[in-house]
């Protein structure tokens, strides 16, 4: 599966979510908004997600304005990865230099506790 597919299947599943599952509209609720994004170091795939209790719109590309961005290496780390996203995966990530994280580390563990609900 490529990462450009993943990523907006990603984006269909966290509406999907949202109108379905009611402890994820909580655990959104709670975390007010979150606008964040994934893309390769290169940023020739990317995509950013802005979510909210009011609604979750995802378009390609990474804004600046993000408040956390996972980068990873290239599109085959971002697959790996991404396929178990575990808090395991991204730390080893992380200390292996194959994912970068732009923005504050709370924000990946609100993200994180928010996907539990996926």
């Amino acid at each position: 599966m490529t990462l450009r597919l993943m990523l907006w299947l990603l984006s269909v599943m966290l509406k999907r979510a949202r109108r379905r599952k009611p402890r994820f509209r909580e655990a959104l609720s709670e975390l007010k908004h979150l606008d964040w994004g994934i893309g390769t170091e290169d940023l020739s795939i990317a995509r950013h997600y802005r979510m909210s209790p009011d609604g979750i719109t995802s378009a390609p590309g990474l804004p600046i304005d993000l408040d956390l961005e996972l980068r990873f290496e290239d599109a085959a780390t971002a697959v790996k990865v991404l396929r178990k996203p575990t808090p395991r995966a991204f730390r080893e990530g992380l200390m292996a230099g194959r994912l970068r994280l732009v923005g504050d580390s709370g924000d990946l563990a609100k993200l994180q506790r928010l996907f539990k609900h996926l």
